[in-house]
């Protein structure tokens, strides 16, 4: 690594200050920013860690799981609370990476990243989430802008996700078996804001709805009302661990696991 200043704010107001400097980068688990500077594809001059603004805890009130940005997956899958409200996020916050990820990365930090393959962005957007800024709400369907791009504008930090609870909800994943990132990952959700299908790890800009799965399940709650419902190749990673076909295919299968997992 090189030369970079440390800093190590005690509120969000202070750290929104040092992130004006176009220069700095904010440092919430480190699982993506650590790996880039080791290989300098990053060089900021400053690291504005979060972790002491105070951004972690769980609650659920009024029908919505809110969790703090700095939570870890580890906190989210171990929570009774999410595990009595919605079983699929912490199901599918315990599939994470391996223990040493999960017990140093936050979801805010996920989201923030908006990796093409993390599993945060599935949850967010089939849940119908809300992300709380230091500046705004933005709903989940506004947030997600493609492969790495997310709604966020400089300086602004992510502080909670509101989640509101669904009737039924399941996640599965087929894992790289090295990286533990999903390949294909498929969120279903029946909630609040109707019925949703997620898929993550499968396209070329990130998360995205499967809008023939939704209208199918909408019909009718069951694996069977997926049978024809095709998945178009187009569009889909293709990469030494699977082509764009491949791909389609495993988006069905797993969207089927992901359906009895929510019952």
């Amino acid at each position: 690594m090189y030369d970079f200043a440390y800093q190590k704010p005690a509120s969000v107001a202070d750290a929104v200050k040092l992130l004006a400097d176009p220069e700095a980068k904010p440092l919430a688990g480190g699982m993506t920013l650590i790996p880039v500077l080791k290989q300098r594809l990053n060089k900021p001059n400053s690291v504005v860690d979060l972790a002491k603004l105070g951004l972690t805890g769980i609650t659920v009130s009024g029908g919505t799981v809110t969790i703090g940005a700095m939570t870890t997956h580890a906190a989210v899958a171990a929570s009774a609370e999410v595990k009595r409200a919605i079983p699929a996020l912490a199901a599918l916050a315990g599939v994470i990476g391996d223990p040493a990820v999960r017990y140093r990365g936050t979801i805010g930090g996920s989201l923030a990243n908006n990796d093409p393959t993390a599993d945060y962005p599935a949850a967010a957007l089939a849940l119908g989430a809300t992300i709380k800024t230091n500046k705004r709400s933005i709903d989940a369907d506004s947030y997600f802008q493609g492969m790495f791009a997310t709604a966020l504008e400089p300086g602004e930090i992510i502080t909670a996700v509101e989640f509101p609870i669904p009737q039924k909800a399941g996640y599965e994943k087929f894992r790289n078996p090295a990286s533990r990132y999903a390949m294909v990952g498929v969120f279903v959700a029946n909630g609040p804001k109707g019925v949703r299908v997620t898929v993550t790890g499968a396209g070329q800009n990130g998360v995205f709805r499967h809008a023939g799965f939704e209208q199918a399940l909408a019909k009718s709650w069951s694996a069977a009302s997926l049978d024809g419902v095709k998945t178009p190749a187009d569009g889909m990673n293709s990469d030494i661990h699977g082509s764009a076909e491949y791909r389609a295919h495993l988006v069905g299968v797993i969207a089927r696991r992901a359906l009895a997992a929510a019952g």
